[in-house]
């Protein structure tokens, strides 16, 4: 393949990416990745990568008890490829990362070079690939992140939160200047006080960044949310109806509609 077909294979696989980031644990990222890959699959054929390299638990949110993951590929058993498993129940393919393999939060540059070429040649069969990146702003969380088209980082109201939040941002917009961003604002007690949320985040943006990140949605606090992750069950499948999921399906058709 000549340098020109490379490039233009990698723009397009990016094109593809979106990757979904937080400062901190606890905002409900994980959950809102797989609740986003069941809304697009509905109009779209969808891969869900779990990028939380070495803390992965889509598989456990899930129930999922799966054969290979991210650990066989890096090992060399695997391809990537051979990696995917079908989430029929979600309308969506999965890889799986390996919670507890601390190994895979901490590889080399040659690794992790090599694992996006991979995730490159296998995003060419999907028309939308979401990388659910680990909680923070360590190196590896950046890299993947610069490799995407866009980031969607997902923040609440909390204090500590919107601190990381903007920090994730600082960090990344430094490592790729022409980063793409959008926020999604989760348990949020009513949409109003969502919007607030943001425009507090939004404002520190504008301040100290000179850049303007768009609201993508907020999600509201919803009890129907816990019940799908206790029942290790899709939100959109066990709960239809549910503000939560009517949140998410929300963002979805703005991605929909962005592109």
């Amino acid at each position: 393949m000549t340098n020109t077909a490379t490039v233009s294979k990698t723009k397009a696989a990016r094109q593809r990416m979106l990757a979904v980031a937080s400062g901190k644990g606890g905002v409900g990222k994980t959950w809102f990745s797989v609740t986003l890959a069941q809304a697009l699959a509905s109009s779209c054929r969808t891969l869900l990568f779990d990028g939380d390299l070495g803390l992965a638990n889509i598989d456990v949110q899930l129930g999922l008890t799966l054969d290979r993951d991210l650990a066989s590929v890096i090992s060399g058993a695997h391809t990537l490829a051979e990696t995917v498993a079908s989430f029929p129940h979600g309308g969506f393919d999965i890889l799986a990362g390996r919670s507890g393999a601390g190994n895979l939060a901490s590889l080399s540059p040659a690794q992790l070079s090599n694992l996006m070429s991979q995730l490159t040649d296998l995003a060419t069969g999907y028309e939308r690939v979401i990388l659910d990146l680990g909680a923070g702003i360590d190196p590896t969380v950046r890299n993947l992140a610069a490799r995407s088209d866009i980031t969607i980082v997902v923040t609440t109201d909390d204090p500590t939160a919107l601190t990381d939040a903007y920090a994730f941002i600082k960090l990344a917009a430094l490592r790729k200047p022409d980063s793409k961003f959008g926020i999604v604002v989760n348990l949020a007690e009513n949409h109003t006080e969502g919007q607030r949320t943001y425009e507090t985040l939004l404002k520190a943006c504008q301040n100290f960044l000179k850049i303007s990140p768009p609201l993508f949605g907020v999600i509201r606090r919803d009890r129907l949310v816990r019940d799908a992750i206790r029942a290790q069950a899709p939100l959109l499948t066990r709960s239809p109806n549910s503000e939560a999921g009517a949140d998410v399906e929300a963002v979805a058709q703005r991605l929909a509609a962005s592109e």
